[in-house]
C-alpha cells in the first residue's frame, strides 16, 4: 500500500529495518566496487550478496563486524534506527575519519563503539582492503572519554597492521552507557537495582 512506500512508515517492523540500515543506493561498498546500494562481499567465499544477508551468515558464524568509513559518516537524517540496525546487523565498532555529531551519539546509545582515525590518516593511507582480520585493543581497560585504543588488522598473508584511534566516547556519561552496552540495558540495570534496594527496605 502507498501508506507503507517508506522505511520510516515501517519503523515498528524490525525486519524491514534492519534490511533497510545499509541500503541506501548511492551506498559505495569498496568491498563490493562493482556494485552500488546494500551490497558487500561475504569472506572467506568472496561471494557479492547483500549486506543483510552477509550479516546474518557472520552472525551464525559468531564473527563481529566493523565499519570503516571516510569523513562526516552518518551524515543525513539522523534516525534512531541508523544505529539500532547497526547493532542488530552485528557491527560492534565503526572507524571512520570523523562522524556526525548526531550519529555518533547514537552509536553509543546502542553499544555501538566509535572510533576515529588521526588526521590525516584513513583506510587507503594504511594500505588496507577490508579484507583483513581485525581486533581492538584497549577496550577491556574501560573506556573513557577521548582514550585511545590500538586497531590490528592482519591479512591472508599474515602481514600485519596497526594503528591507533580515538574511542569518540566524548563524555563520562557516554562511558557509562558504553559500559553497560547502551542506554537501554543501563537503565534496565538501574530499575532493577532500585527495586531491588525498595524490596529490601519494605
Amino acid at each position: 500500500p502507498k501508506d507503507f512506500n517508506s522505511y520510516g512508515a515501517r519503523r515498528g517492523n524490525h525486519e524491514v529495518m534492519i534490511r533497510g540500515t545499509f541500503a541506501n543506493i548511492r551506498l559505495r561498498n569498496l568491498l563490493a566496487p562493482e556494485t552500488e546500494g546494500g551490497w558487500t562481499k561475504h569472506l572467506p567465499d568472496g561471494r557479492v550478496t547483500t549486506i543483510y544477508e552477509a550479516s546474518m551468515h557472520y552472525q551464525q558464524e559468531g564473527i563481529p563486524l566493523i565499519v570503516m568509513a571516510g569523513k562526516e559518516y552518518g551524515s543525513g537524517s539522523s534516525r534512531d534506527w541508523a544505529a539500532k540496525g547497526t547493532l542488530l546487523l552485528g557491527v560492534k565498532a565503526v572507524i571512520a575519519e570523523s562522524f556526525e555529531r548526531i550519529h555518533r551519539s547514537n552509536l553509543v546509545g546502542m553499544g555501538v563503539l566509535p572510533l576515529e582515525f588521526p588526521p590525516g590518516e584513513n583506510p587507503k593511507t594504511l594500505g588496507l582492503t577490508g579484507l583483513e582480520r581485525y581486533s581492538v585493543e584497549g577496550i577491556a581497560a574501560g573506556i573513557v572519554p577521548g582514550c585511545k585504543c590500538t586497531v590490528r588488522a592482519v591479512s591472508d598473508n599474515g602481514r600485519e597492521t596497526a594503528f591507533s584511534v580515538v574511542a569518540r566516547v566524548d563524555t563520562p556519561e557516554e562511558a557509562t552507557y558504553y559500559r553497560h552496552g547502551g542506554i537501554l540495558p543501563y537503565v534496565l540495570r538501574q530499575l532493577l537495582q532500585d527495586g531491588g534496594s525498595a524490596a529490601r527496605k519494605s
